[in-house]
């Protein structure tokens, strides 16, 4: 059992310690629940659902990638999967949360005859009868069974690809069957995105687009709950509020991006993969812009008929030139000495920075996005974007597309506002009133 009154660091060395056998365990909800996957938690306290943990003396927080705990030194330790009392094992990210893998499914005769291949890769692997009820490691099973079960399902189940996660994620054979026929349909056990639209009818269609800061591919209001006006420039009326980013904000969008730019799935993919997601996201915008150009005539002013054409349509254009760039990003060599035998040379190499901070304008506000985001993206860099005040939902709509597109999260982060703090509005304005006056007396 774990005892709570101690570090962040003992914590988790105890739970790592007894991953996976005998397994630290703890009670929540007046149950047994053992913890695997144990990481120190570094980054911001999360935002998330929080959870009473017996003999914890600070609610533990479900989020996004998992479950944060505290120590008795105030520092976290994150984990990655729960297991129940009955072995069912889950995500720690989905404990609360209604588990739709394991809806009852009706099977198809070829799916009733894979069930019965299943049972027989099972048999051959733990030397048992196989029944619903068989539980996978309860059997006996290890590690190197994992991985022959994940390859025998592939060369005997038409190919159906699984990963040693979804294994321990679904240990009873019951469970397993679901997962496998799951995969077989093409249907993945991930939240479906969603978020807070804004829904309008203009220019004979109807639009939607997101109004929240994105961060970490989600919407999610400020930390503080402002928002702002966004004003249609051509009846000065309001399209929408739109969250105001604060400093903690761009804290967390800071912190994300660079966790996927040095631990995450962008900082390992190829950079021809990369660019693949970019002609996605260049399709996308494709696809949606009389949208995109809609909301970008409302939100600026600008001509609907050239905001298709020149807006959205040179953003496409430019996604898309970059996109060809990603694989061809390449260093050069200098030859410093041709005599015989060294004949010597250096060479360089082009490596992307990191997190890059993007400010953009009010004028062409979706293509400047493009012009700058597109070259750090292709570079292999992530991005924090601050759109201007008054033009903020092409931004908006963009970063939805982006997550449809498939790009990790934290790659691309959006925060919409002013940029100044409230301890510096006032002086600011004053700033602004004295320069007004300054010229006006200078103009007479």
């Amino acid at each position: 059992q774990i005892k709570w009154d101690q570090s962040a660091e003992d914590i988790h060395n105890f739970i790592r310690g007894c991953d996976k056998v005998p397994g630290a365990w703890t009670t929540i909800n007046g149950e047994k629940v053992t913890m695997f996957g144990s990481r120190l938690w570094n980054r911001m306290e999360p935002r998330g659902n929080k959870v009473d943990i017996a003999g914890c003396s600070k609610q533990a927080i479900v989020h996004k990638y998992g479950m944060v705990i505290f120590g008795n030194d105030g520092k976290m330790v994150n984990v990655s999967q729960l297991q129940f009392e009955n072995g069912k094992m889950i995500q720690a990210s989905k404990y609360g949360k209604e588990d739709t893998s394991q809806a009852k499914i009706e099977f198809t005769p070829e799916e009733e005859a894979m069930i019965k291949t299943l049972k027989g890769v099972w048999g051959g692997i733990l030397n048992v009868d196989v029944d619903e009820s068989t539980d996978f490691f309860k059997c006996g099973a290890g590690s190197m069974d994992v991985v022959r079960l994940v390859e025998e399902v592939k060369e005997k189940c038409n190919g159906i690809s699984l990963q040693n996660e979804d294994v321990y994620m679904n240990t009873g054979f019951e469970d397993f069957v679901n997962c496998v026929i799951r995969r077989g349909r093409g249907i993945e056990d991930k939240e479906e995105f969603t978020y807070d639209a804004v829904k309008m009818h203009v220019n004979n269609m109807d639009i939607t687009f997101p109004h929240q800061c994105f961060i970490d591919n989600e919407f999610v209001d400020s930390s503080d709950a402002r928002v702002f006006d966004t004003i249609n420039p051509s009846d000065e009326s309001v399209i929408c509020k739109v969250s105001r980013g604060t400093p903690e904000d761009v804290n967390r969008a800071v912190e994300a991006a660079k966790v996927a730019f040095e631990e995450g799935e962008w900082g390992r993919m190829n950079a021809r993969d990369r660019g693949t997601l970019m002609f996605k996201l260049a399709d996308l915008m494709d696809e949606n812009k009389e949208e995109l150009a809609t909301i970008e005539s409302i939100d600026s002013g600008a001509v609907y008929t050239l905001a298709l054409k020149t807006h959205v349509g040179m953003s496409i254009d430019t996604f898309r030139y970059f996109a060809g760039w990603c694989d061809k990003i390449q260093g050069t060599t200098i030859p410093i000495n041709h005599a015989r035998p060294s004949r010597n040379l250096t060479y360089t190499k082009k490596e992307p920075i990191g997190v890059c901070g993007i400010v953009v304008p009010w004028n062409y506000p979706l293509m400047m996005l493009a012009w700058k985001m597109a070259a750090c993206l292709a570079a292999g860099n992530t991005v924090v974007l601050k759109p201007a005040q008054v033009t903020p939902l092409t931004a908006l709509k963009f970063a939805e597309l982006v997550v449809k597109a498939g790009f990790p999260p934290g790659v691309i982060n959006i925060l919409p506002g002013p940029g100044k703090t409230n301890e510096r509005e006032k002086e600011r304005e004053l700033f602004v009133l004295q320069v007004d006056f300054f010229v006006f007396v200078m103009y007479l």
